[in-house]
């Protein structure tokens, strides 16, 4: 069996409920928003990806915060308020997706037809959930015997130290870095 795709687990986490919302606001059925999801989901991913191998402040602003992301949250305090300390880990990654939300509402408008102000509502929705999706997967890579997990690597190891950033990346968005 193979591991779901970063998307998938994004679907997953939004669950039938936000999915319709979605599919109200674009003003469509279940199966367009999955697929504007899907859409707009890719597009954030491969945005990421691409600022991440740029040499500039930018590309050294979006490695920070998959290293921020791949930490483990904060001893103690990751039970209050359904984890806390992934919400604090998540603060530079959520100013990363707020800056390429822009450029991928107009891609995903220009690919799909869909007004680019409406795709912008979309992600908004989106950035919390792929926020929850980037910290899940990023513990399961740290997870001793998980799949991705380097063999007897410890809880919490420095992100990527045996494979540096493109490992990193290829577990959190899943895939290889391109």
């Amino acid at each position: 069996m193979s591991e779901p795709s970063f998307q998938d687990d994004v679907l997953g986490e939004l669950g039938d409920d936000k999915l319709g919302e979605i599919a109200s606001l674009l003003g469509t059925d279940t199966a367009g928003a999955r697929d504007t999801v899907t859409t707009t989901v890719g597009a954030m991913t491969g945005d990421l990806r691409q600022k991440a191998g740029a040499d500039d402040e930018d590309g050294a602003e979006v490695r920070q915060a998959f290293a921020e992301v791949a930490e483990p949250p904060l001893q103690g305090v990751s039970t209050l308020g359904g984890g806390l300390g992934g919400m604090l880990s998540g603060g530079m990654m959520a100013g990363v997706l707020a800056k390429v939300s822009k450029p991928v509402a107009n891609a995903v408008a220009k690919k799909t037809g869909i007004p680019a102000a409406t795709v912008s509502r979309v992600i908004e929705m989106l950035i919390p959930v792929v926020l929850a999706v980037f910290a899940k997967r990023a513990a399961a890579r740290k997870a001793p015997g998980a799949p991705g997990a380097a063999p007897g690597a410890a809880p919490g190891a420095a992100p990527g130290a045996d494979g540096g950033l493109g490992d990193l990346l290829g577990q959190i968005l899943g895939g290889g870095r391109k």
